[in-house]
């Protein structure tokens, strides 16, 4: 399952070139353009039905993570992260370091050891360190470098009831979808996008949306779904099974409520599950796709994936086909005109 084969391939911020090669790969001999420009952003280009109107749809190739900074004398090796992570998270969390994909794991004091006043407070990444079993620094030194990228140990797996958890389901779980339409044959021409380095600073957007010049730009994400215990309904942002999450406003964007309202009303009339992302924090590739040149109306349509920006997120089957059923039916609507 091309799902399966993203979650699996390593691609920290900065080091995307394993699933950067995997969407190359995957994608020849269904596109009529591809190119990968400085930053490492993949730009390829789709012949429609319709070529009258240009629209980009994107997704963030890239995964929050680790690197390594420094060992100690005993060996331990100390990091620091890629992207937002909470490092409340880390502790015992099975890890890999560098190409050679060294196994380590997350330590920390143990409890038993700490003082009362430690106990109180959440670990900090200063706290922590990883142990690849060796005996001291130089042994350490012998298998991992300083400057090596740190990925978290989280297959693809399904279980459950139409579930499916893994790393980086945000946003690998965009990059499934947009590859999936990008292997149709679709009403309209498009340009898809997949970008680097959205996760510390939307640095590959804003290169790559100077490139092209398009009348939309539709963001597909992995966002937050917080359907979980002790989280007051309003607070939830999204929900497993509830569909795509449509946004109206976040951190970086306010979307066009032209865009918004017709793709609310295409779910409604093809009958496909969908919900507002229920929150204004956050932000992704539109943050620069709107801005870029001479501004670019953008929406943002999203995958709800419980704990994102950890080892492990977890999403739902239905909310992925839903989500791609969602896009089918938006550029159908495009090629008919009156929208762009």
């Amino acid at each position: 399952m091309l799902l399966e084969k993203l979650v699996n391939a390593s691609g920290i911020s900065g080091n995307e070139k394993e699933v950067r090669n995997l969407i190359i790969e995957e994608l020849k001999g269904y596109v009529d353009e591809l190119k990968v420009d400085r930053m490492g952003n993949v730009i390829v280009k789709k012949k429609g039905k319709n070529d009258k109107y240009h629209v980009a749809i994107a997704a963030h190739m890239d995964e929050v993570g680790l690197m390594v900074k420094g060992i100690d004398g005993s060996g331990l090796i100390k990091f620091a992260p890629i992207g937002g992570i909470d490092a409340r998270i880390l502790v015992s969390k099975v890890v890999y370091i560098g190409e050679s994909r060294i196994p380590g794991v997350i330590g920390a004091k143990a409890v038993h050891m700490q003082k009362p006043h430690e106990r109180t407070k959440a670990m900090t990444f200063d706290d922590l360190y990883i142990d690849i079993g060796c005996k001291d620094q130089k042994d350490t030194e012998k298998h991992v470098s300083v400057g090596d990228y740190i990925l978290f140990d989280g297959k693809y797996t399904e279980f459950g009831k139409n579930r499916v958890k893994g790393k980086a389901l945000d946003d690998r779980v965009g990059c499934s979808i947009l590859m999936d339409l990008l292997k149709m044959d679709l009403p309209i021409s498009i340009t898809g996008v997949f970008t680097v380095q959205e996760e510390i600073g939307l640095r590959g957007a804003e290169v790559a949306a100077n490139q092209i010049d398009v009348n939309l730009a539709i963001i597909i994400e992995g966002t937050t779904c917080s359907d979980v215990t002790d989280i007051e309904p309003h607070l939830q942002v999204t929900e497993l099974d509830k569909g795509p999450a449509i946004s109206l406003m976040d951190r970086t964007s306010l979307y066009n409520r032209k865009y918004v309202d017709t793709l609310v009303r295409t779910a409604k009339e093809n009958n496909i599950t969908w919900q507002y992302r229920r929150t204004a924090f956050g932000g992704n590739d539109a943050g620069r796709f709107h801005l870029a040149k001479g501004g670019t109306p953008c929406v943002s349509v999203a995958v709800p994936c419980r704990y994102i920006h950890s080892a492990v997120s977890v999403l739902s089957k239905d909310d992925y086909k839903n989500t791609k059923d969602l896009l089918v039916n938006y550029l159908e609507r495009i090629s008919k005109g009156g929208l762009l």
